[in-house]
């Protein structure tokens, strides 16, 4: 399944709401992930990466208007070279997800960080999707992971999970008038049953033993400079002539 054909079902009612919603929480998580190189893969019609403030932002996909095309479980970037993979719904509609953690956990620095959006299966949104005949329409027909599920692969991974976020609690009507009749949801959700929303976001960072980031030592070097520091001294034959 490509990317673009879910962006196509973004521009519906049920779409726009899911996205505004997940807009909203990646923008947030993604402002205060620091560092060079950040890549979004999948959705290259959607720029999720606007709040962050790396230099190098690009999105890659499998086709469309990417700045690199690619399979999402053959990155081609060299190892170790990004600080920042931002994944929205590509784990339940690609063909192996496994394959595409672990190439996210190849391309990531130490203490990168990766950020990804999915589908709940444990909500009304799962329901809808078990009411769906095999082979429906979008985005009904994908695999859908648990958080818990995608929890335990990114710690076999070796990454620490930081944030899991979870929203969407209307169910998945079509039309935008029952949308709004059934906003109520989202705040009795967040309060009573907040891990049953229709999707989820989740940051991890990956970790590496051994590896301790170096951060610049400025007040060590203004002590240092301040030690360093010439004392004026009496000539001695001054002190004779006196």
């Amino acid at each position: 399944m490509s990317m673009p054909d879910l962006s196509e079902w973004l521009k519906t009612p049920l779409g726009r709401y899911l996205m505004d919603w997940e807009r909203a929480g990646l923008e947030r998580m993604v402002a205060d992930i620091f560092g060079y190189r950040a890549v979004q893969i999948g959705l290259p019609g959607v720029d999720l990466l606007a709040a962050n403030r790396m230099p190098f932002r690009f999105r890659c996909a499998r086709v469309g208007a990417a700045a690199v095309l690619a399979h999402e479980f053959e990155l081609p970037f060299a190892t170790a070279s990004m600080d920042l993979v931002l994944m929205p719904h590509v784990l339940e509609f690609s063909a192996d997800p496994h394959r595409v953690l672990r190439e996210v956990e190849r391309v990531l620095v130490a203490e990168g960080s990766v950020v990804l959006s999915g589908l709940n299966p444990l909500s009304l949104w799962g329901l809808r999707r078990m009411a769906a005949r095999t082979g429906g329409v979008l985005p009904w027909r994908g695999h859908y992971r648990s958080v818990m599920r995608i929890k335990d692969w990114l710690t076999l991974l070796g990454f620490e999970v930081l944030e899991c976020e979870s929203g969407c609690h209307v169910p998945a009507v079509r039309s935008a008038a029952w949308l709004e009749r059934w906003r109520f949801m989202d705040r009795i959700g967040a309060r009573w049953w907040p891990v049953l929303g229709g999707a989820y976001l989740v940051h991890g960072v990956k970790r590496v033993q051994g590896v301790r980031l170096i951060t610049p030592q400025w007040r060590d070097g203004k002590a240092r400079a301040k030690r360093l520091s010439t004392v004026a001294q009496r000539n001695d034959d001054t002190r004779k002539t006196q």
